[in-house]
């Protein structure tokens, strides 16, 4: 499948594979592997010279970020059930072990690629005066300067630690980056074995001076090792190598804990603590001296990855210089809605006049912010509920609760402990709200919660009026200003009755009876998504338009691929836009040859969660059900995390979602990805001077229907297989 074939009438030609048994594991991949190829597409979006550069070495630094999570949370799971002997294979047939070794296979290549990958675009920053530097590369006037800078800024700091029966193995946290120290005392030549952890309070790249703009850089293990001398005195540095620790990073918490706030403070200290999963070390690493490290930290062979180049890649986002925006994206500010200038910035108003849609980052998150500060601080708001899964460090979203809670409104907060690496922001946020007089639950032991909700209740003549936000996305001002996502503000009647719903469940585990527009896992949200793809099914039988179309992060949960392959057999067709894991074979003759999925890895990164069904009339048409949702099609999100599934009803949203968001991810060209029948994806090189629709590029310059005078579909190139 190429391209083109995402807006012709036809879907390609069903591939025959008699290696895939319709009924047995063959039919789905393997999620592990399946979220390596995503990070591939990731690493090679670094090697896209469409890119401009500075911006492809942020997409190496993010996927060697992502590989370190990737091992600390996946891997390390993995590691636990086979050292435990558990042999049950997964959904694709794979246990535990099987996997590890087709991980471990995958992964080192992918860390050799991003080396290499490396020392392209480090070749190419030297062209544009940016120069990583070795310690062989230094002026004499360079090393001066660098004798004050270790004085003045790091000496203090370090911790130079031998590795003796006296002194016992210092313990390496997760992330931990470290020199391993072969030294020789002069005077005797009696050996030395000693460690110098790498303090991560520094910068990883020293500075040094440059004229004209050149940008000169020297990595700070460097300039540790050009002062060993100083730090032991008397003894000559004989070898040396520099290594890197990931530690299992997953949390187990007592089912039954009295206190939950206590058990994650515990829990994250065990965390720290954690069995190491992956050492990674330099090249022409001393073997007696690694045999050392190896031993103490309790490594086998199979968990040592020896890397030809830069440990701790994740750093390079150092480099990302602000200084050159030549070698940046163009800058981009996000519009404020124009309804909401025309109520002159008053959200309430704006909301109160017609539901409205907001798609971000193309449209400021700062209107969710505002939404909350404006009933913060008018009299007439009586209460306010929100949900926090992942927020900033200095939130003003908190900020604008604790307003309230100070002014005297009631302000209830979800606050999910269980959110991963965010654990600790959110102990401290919840103790912060607490402090301001709210009201601060902690949902359920079991379930994270991971639906974004809020609402503001308003006393307006002798009734109380809910103005009601979901969304696709975290309360997360940072990460919205990257991440797509979608904002539904609405007073609707009943989408907010659902919400208080949904809090009372959260509070005080009131499961709902009836919700109007709204389904949520674990209750609800799996069986009405099986339901509905059931029904498009029987469309497609009854000879009518069935269409599916649906964008989202990740698809893996079982009961659903099959559902979308019963869909396809009946003749559905499914247009599926997945930016990471994905567990569903497309195009195969007599199982999936309806079903299409491409993956889109650009500028922003792709977070909304949309689904949208034909319901017996095609695509777009008025006729559809839209739905968006906070869950991706994972059997954690529909079966172990409180989710949302809103259905849209208001018309103008509607076509906003299906004509001009999914309809241009759809026909994007420029940063799809398009799946093959056998899992890997493929993205034809595109020729030089020839346009390829570019579906961030149309967001950023066209206004959205949510305002004035909007873009539509017909400013998105025709998908011609729809209906309108």
């Amino acid at each position: 499948m190429t391209h083109a074939d995402f807006l012709t009438a036809d879907f390609p030609d069903p591939a025959e594979d008699k290696d895939v048994d319709p009924t047995g594991p063959s039919r789905f991949f393997n999620r592990e592997l399946s979220w390596l190829g995503f990070n591939w597409r990731v690493v090679e979006e670094a090697e896209n010279t469409r890119v401009p550069l500075l911006e492809r070495l942020r997409f190496l630094s993010i996927s060697a970020n992502n590989l370190d999570e990737f091992y600390t949370v996946r891997v390390a799971g993995l590691r636990e059930l086979a050292h435990a002997g558990n042999t049950t294979p997964g959904a694709d047939g794979l246990t535990p072990a099987e996997q590890l070794v087709l991980i471990d296979q995958n992964a080192r290549s992918l860390m050799e690629t991003q080396q290499k990958v490396l020392l392209t675009l480090l070749t190419e920053m030297e062209e544009q005066n940016i120069s990583v530097l070795r310690s062989g590369d230094l002026t004499d006037e360079d090393r001066t300067y660098l004798e004050d800078v270790f004085l003045t800024q790091v000496f203090a700091v370090l911790s130079p630690l031998a590795i003796d029966p006296a002194h016992p193995f210092p313990f390496i946290p997760n992330t931990g980056y470290a020199l391993a120290l072969q030294l020789e005392r002069k005077s005797d030549k009696r050996p030395l074995q000693a460690l110098l952890p790498i303090p991560a309070q520094i910068d990883r790249f020293v500075s040094l001076p440059a004229p004209d703009g050149h940008h000169r850089f020297l990595p700070l293990e460097e300039l540790l090792v050009m002062n060993v001398q100083g730090l032991f005195p008397g003894y000559q540095l004989k070898a040396h190598f520099e290594f890197r620790v990931l530690r299992d990073s997953d949390l187990e918490v007592e089912e039954e804990a009295e206190d939950l706030v206590r058990e994650f403070e515990v829990a994250l200290k065990r965390r720290r603590r954690g069995e190491v999963v992956r050492l990674t070390h330099s090249a022409g690493a001393p073997e007696k001296l690694k045999a050392v490290i190896m031993e103490e930290l309790g490594v086998d062979a199979e968990e040592v990855i020896e890397i030809d180049g830069m440990i701790g890649s994740a750093d390079l986002s150092e480099l990302v210089l602000d200084s050159r925006p030549d070698l940046l994206w163009p800058s981009f500010t996000p519009r404020v809605p124009e309804r909401v200038t025309d109520f002159d910035g008053d959200m309430l108003s704006a909301i109160r006049n017609k539901d409205m849609l907001l798609h971000h980052p193309y449209e400021t998150f700062d209107m969710v912010v505002r939404f909350l500060q404006q009933a913060a601080r008018d009299p007439k708001v009586v209460a306010i509920k929100q949900t926090l899964y992942r927020t900033s460090r200095d939130s003003p979203i908190v900020e604008a609760l604790c307003e309230a809670a100070e002014d005297g409104k009631s302000v209830t907060a979800l606050v999910e402990l269980k959110a991963r690496f965010d654990e600790a922001a959110n102990i401290r946020q919840s103790r912060r709200l607490e402090r301001a007089g709210a009201h601060v639950v902690y949902g359920f032991l079991d379930l994270k919660t991971h639906a974004k909700i809020s609402t503001v209740v308003r006393r307006e003549g002798n009734q109380l009026v809910t103005y009601t936000h979901y969304g696709t996305g975290n309360y997360h001002p940072i990460t919205a200003r990257v991440y797509t996502d979608l904002s539904l503000f609405t007073c609707d009647t009943r989408l907010g009755r659902d919400a208080t719903k949904v809090f009372n469940y959260l509070s005080g585990y009131a499961q709902p009876e009836q919700l109007d527009n709204l389904a949520i896992s674990p209750i609800t949200l799996k069986t009405k998504l099986l339901e509905l793809i059931a029904a498009e099914a029987d469309y497609a039988r009854a000879g009518k338009p069935a269409v599916i179309w649906a964008k989202m992060n990740s698809v893996i949960d079982s009961e659903v691929i099959d559902a979308l392959y019963a869909a396809s057999q009946a003749g559905v067709k499914i247009s599926l836009v997945i930016r990471g894991i994905c567990g569903l074979r497309p195009g195969i003759r007599g199982l999936s040859e309806n079903i299409r999925i491409k993956s889109i890895v650009g500028r922003f990164l792709e977070h909304s969660r949309i689904v949208c069904f034909g319901n017996g009339s095609g695509l777009p048409h008025k006729k559809a059900r839209v739905f968006m949702s906070s869950a991706d099609w994972m059997g954690r999100n529909l079966n172990r995390r409180v989710e949302t599934l809103v259905e849209i009803d208001n018309p103008t949203v509607k076509a906003q979602i299906v004509g001009q968001i999914m309809a241009a991810n759809l026909a994007d060209v420029a940063q799809s990805w398009v799946m093959n029948p056998d899992g890997t994806f493929i993205r034809p090189p595109l020729p030089e001077g020839t346009f390829a629709f570019n579906c961030h590029r149309f967001f950023m310059e066209n206004p959205s229907l949510s305002g004035r005078g909007s873009a539509g579909a017909s400013d998105v190139p025709k998908l011609t297989h729809t209906e309108d």
